[in-house]
């Protein structure tokens, strides 16, 4: 039984499908006039945690998510650079696949971008004016806000306050468009000719951010879906805005769970533009060698949770990662020489801590507690190589755990070529054949070069070993 925590309720709640077997969720993506930046690779990856999951638990998961691609940021980038809107919104999509994928994020079921369902948001908005919801003025057509019976109660803000606040943020002019400060814009007038924008029944724009979402969801997933997800950040105003559009629309309630990730600090401070310590993914996949080291950070802090970058927790995580590789891998090599059998004590406590990784997961997705898990299953492997015989049916099972276990937490490469570079893996090979030809010299001059490259080497009675060093 999955409990998971609904922002909405503020409650840890029992999940429920809407149809057994089956989830449905959806998860806001990026605006893509820029390379993803270490939150958003954060939201990426703990939603991918929680739809892997769903998976092993034996759902069948359609996952949705968008590319905002007509925004005042890629209209200004596209300015800049003296390209067209979709010339930015194209480059920094295909830097989102390629910069996600040594992450080992699962594509989405269906990647929708807000230019591919214009006609979809022009007959939602239609529908909303219709139902006297919104309205239209000078061109723009906003959401009245407080028609929405409920709105706010996502971000469980005042609505007098929210009112006043958004009165603060608005010049003259536009406050003269709205017939109150808090209403939103649902379709954004065009004001020049250079700039993108659709013929409508108001005259030629361009789609509000928020109503995207919500025309997606309703498309490719119904009117009331399970799970919607996103960063703490959206749950005002654009979760919000979600839930009043589409609920005004429909008459149905939109979303049964609404799951929120946690922010991402730099050093201990909020990251941003303004104090130099925005950090994009595409510049952490240049400096970093290890993939799965950055997926392993972002995946093991608990979704709810802020995490601290730094150079200090990602190399934490680093030395983690490698104590969970040097583990599997130590018992893979004794795959070799091992005989066939069981071993039915160490493969009920196997089973234990699988039981154990899945009451954490269970409890809002406690990867933390879960992990805990898998470094007990490390525990037994590293255990088990060491004995003089060892069981291959009873092996196979351990390192099948382990591999599952990492697997929903989207961390691969426990033996592949991703754990060490060409050059380390050749030294390590030709030390073993100098070993085993009892050419100690060279052996022992291998040694201390793949030393100075980071790799201690150890000859045990079962074979040589290696592991990163601290």
């Amino acid at each position: 039984m999955i409990q998971v925590y609904n922002t909405l309720s503020r409650e840890k709640e029992v999940f429920q499908p809407l149809k057994p077997g089956q989830v449905t969720m959806y998860v806001c993506g990026p605006t893509v006039y820029n390379y993803i930046h270490i939150g958003n690779a954060r939201s990426a990856i703990a939603f991918d945690v929680i739809r892997r999951y769903f998976e092993y638990r034996g759902y069948t998961v359609k996952y949705v998510s968008n590319f905002t691609d007509v925004d005042d940021k890629i209209i200004k980038r596209a300015r800049e650079e003296g390209v067209d809107e979709m010339t930015i919104a194209n480059t920094y999509a295909d830097a989102f696949h390629a910069d996600t994928l040594p992450l080992n994020i699962k594509p989405a079921t269906i990647r929708s971008r807000a230019t591919e369902v214009i006609p979809d948001i022009i007959t939602f908005v239609s529908d909303l004016i219709d139902k006297g919801y919104a309205y239209e003025s000078a061109g723009d057509v906003y959401f009245r806000a407080k028609q929405f019976k409920g709105y706010g109660i996502l971000a469980h803000q005042d609505l007098t306050e929210m009112t006043a606040n958004a009165a603060g943020r608005l010049d003259d002019e536009e406050l003269t468009r709205k017939e109150d400060p808090i209403d939103f814009a649902v379709w954004k007038a065009s004001h020049a000719d250079d700039e993108i924008s659709w013929d409508s029944p108001w005259g030629n724009g361009r789609p509000g951010w928020h109503i995207e979402c919500s025309v997606m969801s309703q498309k490719y997933l119904g009117k009331t879906i399970d799970v919607h997800g996103g960063g703490i950040d959206l749950a005002f105003p654009h979760h919000t805005n979600e839930i009043a559009q589409s609920e005004a629309r429909t008459g149905q309630k939109f979303v049964n769970y609404w799951l929120h990730n946690g922010f991402v600090n730099v050093d201990n401070e909020k990251m941003s533009k303004s104090l130099g310590n925005f950090t994009t993914l595409h510049d952490m996949l240049t400096d970093y060698d290890d993939p799965m080291a950055i997926r392993y950070l972002l995946a093991t802090t608990h979704y709810r949770r802020p995490i601290n970058y730094a150079p200090d927790t990602l190399a934490q995580a680093q030395a983690a990662l490698d104590r969970i590789r040097t583990g599997y891998r130590n018992l893979q090599f004794r795959l070799e020489t091992a005989e066939s059998g069981q071993d039915g004590t160490l493969e009920a406590a196997i089973q234990q801590h699988i039981q154990a990784f899945e009451r954490a997961m269970d409890d809002d997705f406690n990867v933390p507690n879960a992990v805990a898990s898998i470094f007990e299953l490390i525990t037994l492997a590293n255990t088990y190589a060491e004995a003089p015989t060892i069981q291959r049916e009873t092996a196979t099972v351990l390192l099948t755990a382990i591999a599952t276990l990492m697997g929903i937490l989207g961390v691969d490469g426990l033996t592949g070529p991703s754990d060490l570079t060409a050059e380390q893996q050749r030294l390590i090979d030709a030390r073993a054949i100098a070993r085993t030809s009892q050419d100690y010299q060279t052996s022992d001059a291998l040694r201390e070069q793949l030393k100075a490259l980071g790799i201690i080497i150890e000859d045990t009675p079962q074979g040589q070993r290696w592991h990163r060093a601290n």
